[in-house]
């Protein structure tokens, strides 16, 4: 066993070399086995106090040769081939000094200092009091010289670092008579109302010591990366009441007198009178008060807080008897009576739970519902329908006339002209002890029966999802021939669904053939009881007036036929230079055209094709043209395609998890692509008076604002309406101050929301700007497609200059 001095000099060897850094040092990870073949096995043959080992050369070469690679000396192999001694010296690292359990000393002077470390201090000083015991009768004794003392510098650290005081000290003297040293102190308790003075106040004074004013001031300003608080306790020089004042201060009659004859108060007067007479010659002439800050903005509108941007909540309806279970498909204002909306509900089901149930569902009511803002709990009237209805439309020119497409194909049509006046002189049900007694005081709502349907056969085969009026200015034949209508009423009507047709309507009284049985006159001309008589040369006998197969659809119409996709019809028709032309001579080029965007929701696709009728020389009836083309923009359905309300040829289409906007003539895509988003998109609407304001729904009920100048690459605002889907968004200018947006959810409410002045209210340039921004994305967009031309060019020349090569 190692003593305590040898164990010193062996850790005194160790923090040496660790200083040092000899690169005689390696550091070795020895395992079990190389532990056991050269008996250094850890805390049995090497120990913290006995950490050394010496290796002979031969046994570490023998176990090189004997397990080569695998053994622990390999790392060191040259190392210890080139090693001048016979014995190495390995060294436990119980400390991990080194990073590994042991390491290897690779030179005979650092092992010679190892085992033979120098004397510590303690040694040499035992040493020389061991020589010092043995030469005291020889040595004589010599006196210490004392030594000057020489300066380093150290004084004048101390003398900076010391604290002085710069500030004087103030002194306080306190004095008291002689003879009330050591008087005695008497404490008692006094209430102070009973006492008058006993309340000592410390009125406040002007002290001149501190009343003077600093007229320069010398200040440093540095400006930091970093800042930190800080507080300190400031010295409060003396008691000062600052916050009461029992008393106003007064000139005396002698300084009033005084001030006002003194020459600086005239020579003040005399310097401002001049500018005084224009300040108030001005004062006259414009508004001193005027806010010049609101004057830098355009108008109110056009600033704004988020907290201003707001969807109020205005109404909300539901009827627990017609909307259970169903969910809202469209949502129409009257266009001529103020707060009066109506909706179309259908049922909850997948197509196949519709065969299952068909039954079951032929038993239950299909109905539009009418609501007015007085009355939110019973609704005024109620449409009923032979089928669910998906899609209706007023008549522009008479609002009474309102056509619908049902589920399964057939056109519907209704006359309220009898309850019109219900409608305008709706009120509220005041609910009193009458009402809570007797149920049957609350009138039912008038149920009015439809006054036509479209014949089976003639109609389409699949729901209709989207019915437009033609305009009042507008007509066809059933030659396709499109010529001008002068009577100025709305006449007809198209339609279109998945069964890959759109038709053209009529409602006009036709000519009946001449061969008619009697029977089958009855049956037109007899309405059933209660129902007007407007449409009843219609009854039993509407169809078409033109079928239009839409031909670069029949290779999936039976795809779309069983799944039911929507389809949108956009038509857009110039009236000026509207003359007898047919449909098939007109074209793009003409100013006066129709074009169509089919939009199949089943996968996403967005069809553009200009309106172009052709005779098929098989069957012998029109078709339209092949798309011009087609787009895969939208990940899934597609559930809204609208055209601006300002501008005529921009385009929004929503479906699946993205929007786009598109420009007609523009041809190589959107000029406008949303990114995807987390939550689905299931509708969307433009804005009535913001050129650059659209709405757009989704699937957890909350609806997306859209402002294009302010944040063309997200919302700018979102609000939760519902815990359900929306289905439906509509707005509706009531007031030029005024604007209501209706929103439908999936569980059959409709929300009626008061929309505020900031979206609803446009600036002056709004419209320009929108449109400006338009025309640059346009642009963008064609460069984008001349760059991407321009890289597949140069691509195709290098792939044929490596080609030329190699060949």
């Amino acid at each position: 066993m190692f003593t305590f001095k040898e164990h010193s000099k062996f850790v005194y060897c160790a923090i040496l070399l660790s200083f040092i850094g000899h690169p005689e040092i390696f550091p070795l990870v020895f395992t079990t086995k190389t532990q056991e073949i050269f008996n250094c096995r850890v805390d049995e043959d090497v120990t913290e106090e006995n950490c050394f080992k010496l290796i002979k050369k031969e046994d570490i070469i023998q176990d090189l040769k004997t397990r080569a690679a695998i053994s622990d000396f390999y790392p060191v192999k040259r190392v210890v081939l080139e090693y001048p001694g016979e014995e190495l010296l390995v060294v436990f690292d119980a400390n991990f000094q080194y990073g590994q359990n042991f390491y290897l000393v690779a030179s005979e002077e650092a092992k010679e200092n190892f085992l033979k470390p120098p004397d510590t201090a303690e040694e040499k000083e035992e040493k020389s009091e061991e020589e010092k015991e043995g030469t005291l009768d020889v040595h004589a004794y010599k006196r210490s010289v004392r030594k000057p003392w020489v300066s380093l510098g150290s004084e004048k650290e101390v003398e900076e670092e010391s604290v002085k005081g710069y500030v004087t000290k103030i002194k306080y003297m306190f004095s008291r008579a002689r003879r009330k040293f050591g008087a005695p102190i008497r404490f008692t308790d006094r209430n102070a109302s009973h006492v008058k003075d006993s309340y000592v106040e410390c009125t406040s004074y002007q002290d001149t010591t501190f009343s003077i004013k600093l007229l320069e001031r010398d200040v440093g300003v540095q400006m930091v990366p970093k800042v930190k608080e800080a507080s300190t306790q400031t010295k409060w020089t003396y008691p000062k009441n600052a916050a009461t004042q029992y008393s106003p201060r007064q000139l005396s009659n002698e300084e009033m007198e005084e001030s006002l004859s003194s020459e600086k108060l005239k020579e003040f007067l005399t310097s401002v009178h001049l500018r005084m007479e224009i300040a108030l010659q001005q004062n006259e002439i414009m508004n001193a008060f005027f806010d010049d800050w609101k004057a830098l903005a355009e108008d109110e509108t056009s600033s704004g807080d988020k907290s201003d941007v707001y969807l109020k909540a205005y109404q909300s309806f539901t009827d627990p008897q017609y909307l259970k279970d169903r969910s809202i498909s469209c949502v129409r204002w009257h266009p001529t009576i103020y707060g009066i909306i109506a909706e179309s509900a259908t049922q909850q089901h997948s197509d196949e739970e519709r065969i299952n149930l068909s039954d079951k569902l032929l038993l239950q009511d299909s109905v539009i519902i009418f609501w007015s803002f007085s009355d939110p709990i019973h609704p005024q009237l109620i449409l009923q329908c032979p089928h669910d209805i998906y899609c209706f439309q007023f008549s522009p020119s008479d609002p009474n006339i309102i056509a619908g497409g049902c589920f399964n194909g057939q056109v519907v049509l209704w006359d309220i002209s009898k309850h019109e006046e219900r409608l305008q002189n709706a009120k509220s049900i005041t609910v009193g002890p009458s009402y809570m007694e007797d149920d049957e005081s609350v009138t039912e709502p008038p149920l009015v029966r439809y006054c036509a349907t479209s014949s089976t056969e003639g109609s389409h085969k699949t729901v209709i999802t989207d019915i437009h009026w033609l305009p009042d200015h507008f007509e066809v034949n059933r030659t396709g021939t499109t010529f001008e209508n002068r009577a100025e009423i709305c006449i007809q009507l198209v339609t279109c669904s998945p069964d890959c047709l759109i038709l053209f309507w009529d409602i006009r009284v036709t000519k009946l053939p001449g061969k008619l049985s009697f029977e089958k006159e009855k049956n037109i001309f007899d309405m059933p009881p209660g129902v007007p008589d407007t449409f009843k040369h219609l009854a039993l006998s509407w169809k078409p007036l033109i079928k239009v197969l839409l031909a670069f659809f029949q290779s999936l119409a039976a795809d779309f036929c069983f799944n039911l996709p929507r389809t949108y019809l956009i038509m857009a028709i110039n009236k000026s230079q509207l003359k007898n032309k047919p449909l098939c001579s007109m074209s793009s080029s003409s100013k006066f055209s129709i074009y169509l965007i089919f939009l199949a929701l089943q996968d996403g696709e967005i069809i553009y094709s200009d309106w172009k009728i052709k005779i098929d020389s098989d069957s012998g009836k029109p078709v339209s043209k092949k798309p011009s083309h087609k787009y895969i923009i939208h990940d899934e359905a597609v559930n809204t395609v609208q055209i601006s309300p300002f501008f005529k040829d921009i385009v929004l289409s929503v479906g699946g998890w993205n929007f786009a906007i598109w420009k007609e003539g523009v041809t190589d895509g959107p000029i406008l692509e949303s990114s995807c988003t987390a939550q689905r998109y299931t509708t969307g609407h433009w804005s009535l008076t913001r050129p650059g304001v659209f709405f757009i729904g989704r699937d957890d009920g909350n609806i997306d604002i859209w402002d294009l100048l302010k944040k063309p690459h997200e919302p700018s605002h979102f609000q939760n309406i519902s815990k359900s889907m929306i289905t439906c968004i509509s707005p509706w200018i009531a007031s030029p101050k005024q604007q209501f947006l209706a929103v439908s959810d999936d569980s059959g409410v409709l929300h009626v929301l008061e929309i505020c002045p900031i979206l609803s209210q446009s600036s002056s340039n709004e419209q320009a700007n929108v449109l400006d921004y338009f025309e640059r994305e346009v642009k963008y967009l064609k460069n984008y497609e001349k760059y991407q031309e321009f890289q597949a060019k140069e691509r195709t020349e290098k792939e044929s200059l490596k080609c030329t090569y190699f060949c």
